[in-house]
């Protein structure tokens, strides 16, 4: 087989992965504390380079060329998004590095999403996740808020949760030594994969939400520039095996 077809097939692959990601950022650009993602392509070697010494087959022609592009690991980016003002007492938003700690199934997980509630327990819930993820405290236990007491919830910079004049409980906030041990699971959830957590001396904003870092604009562009660079390989394609087929049909033919 051509060895342009093998570059430009890995081409139609390395772009609908870049389109998956791409659309998936659009798709989250509402999204409440969504990190958009960025999809990393890297030069392939060619199989004689690396697998040295363990490849018999060795040409002096093809081993000198690219093997094309292929993808890494998939990078989330935690830059700040901005901040926009709900007036709810149970929304917060995070000033900085951090995650607030929520229980998922009895697994702790991460987010930036601080829109919360409270279910029919009187415990402080996130509003994703249809109430199934409980915030925790500092000591990894949820939050409760006593019925009985009387006064509008209040949370302060410092995640110090009172009602009226009563302490409530403190928001786990946390932070991670390196974030690529993070991998997202859906409902603006993450895993961690490595180190435990740290204390995270950011602060949360009562009254704000963080919003999405995609930008919608941003993302159309990428789209179109990723849908002409699919197009484009997938034309180079066509045109090689019209040229693989004029080969047989009109080189090869004894006259």
């Amino acid at each position: 087989m051509s060895y342009g077809l093998w570059l430009s097939a890995a081409g139609l692959q390395v772009n609908e992965y870049r389109q998956s990601i791409a659309a998936n950022n659009l798709a989250n650009t509402d999204t409440v504390g969504f990190k958009r993602d960025l999809a990393v392509i890297q030069e392939r070697m060619v199989e004689t380079r690396a697998a040295a010494g363990q490849n018999r087959f060795a040409n002096g022609i093809l081993d000198n060329m690219t093997g094309g592009s292929w993808v890494k690991p998939t990078i989330h980016t935690f830059d700040q998004g901005g901040l926009e003002r709900t007036d709810s007492n149970l929304d917060v938003a995070i000033k900085g590095p951090g995650f607030l700690v929520v229980q998922d199934g009895g697994e702790a997980r991460y987010t930036r999403d601080g829109r919360m509630t409270l279910n029919r327990d009187g415990e402080i819930v996130m509003v994703a996740g249809e109430g199934r993820l409980k915030v925790l405290g500092p000591d990894n236990q949820p939050i409760v808020v006593d019925p009985r007491a009387q006064g509008e919830l209040d949370i302060s910079p410092d995640g110090i949760i009172r009602q009226g004049e009563n302490l409530v409980g403190r928001l786990s906030l946390v932070n991670f030594a390196g974030t690529g041990q993070l991998t997202k699971e859906g409902t603006g959830l993450y895993r961690n994969h490595g180190q435990p957590p740290t204390n995270s001396k950011s602060q949360v904003l009562s009254g704000y939400t963080e919003r999405s870092t995609a930008d919608p604009i941003m993302g159309l562009a990428a789209m179109i520039e990723i849908s002409r660079a699919y197009e484009l390989n997938a034309n180079l394609i066509s045109l090689q095996d019209q040229t693989i087929g004029q080969a047989v049909t009109t080189v090869g033919r004894i006259g």
